[in-house]
């Protein structure tokens, strides 16, 4: 599959305002650190691709990932029940093309707690549009993952989210 490269460069000041089912998180974006994986999700989030997906991976003291469009199609509930499920096909999805990896060159990519990364499979440049919030540091996935954003407000709202809950919508400020 090509890389896909997204047409808006960000400016470096854009914040995430993540509404979910359990409260808003803020995300300040590093545009200037990561600018494939900041611009491929501003461009996600302004059409509209994340509102209504459901976070389908609750890991307790590790991540809460979401971004996965097989998710939609199934009520809050139901993706909780097959979270833990292998077979289910969520954490599968993606916008159908993938973004070259930055955790090469991110002079900052630091999974502390709060972060916000790009989910990939085993390939480098195989991430799209699953992302994850760290639950506490994770330095481990520094050198095989690319952050792309640090939450700014909202952490004690990352910390209620399970698998199943509701990301309504993602609005990006300072565009």
């Amino acid at each position: 599959m090509a890389l896909y490269t997204p047409s808006v460069v960000p400016n470096g000041k854009e914040i995430a305002v993540i509404t979910t089912s359990k409260g808003t998180i803020r995300v300040q974006l590093a545009g200037n650190d990561a600018p494939i994986h900041v611009g491929n999700f501003i461009e996600l989030a302004e059409k509209g691709f994340y509102d209504n997906l459901k976070f389908h991976r609750f890991v307790p003291h590790f991540v809460i990932q979401g971004g996965d469009p097989n998710t939609k199609q199934y009520s809050a509930e139901e993706v909780a029940r097959m979270a833990d499920n292998p077979y289910s096909g969520l954490g599968t999805g993606g916008p159908g093309y993938c973004i070259k990896e930055e955790y090469s060159t991110n002079p900052n990519n630091s999974h502390e707690d709060g972060a916000l990364a790009m989910a990939r499979s085993q390939d480098p440049n195989s991430a799209g549009s699953q992302f994850y919030l760290c639950l506490g540091p994770q330095h481990m996935l520094d050198s095989g993952y690319t952050v792309f954003g640090q939450t700014i407000e909202g952490k004690d709202v990352i910390g209620l989210l399970r698998a199943g809950d509701v990301i309504e919508s993602i609005e990006i400020l300072n565009r």
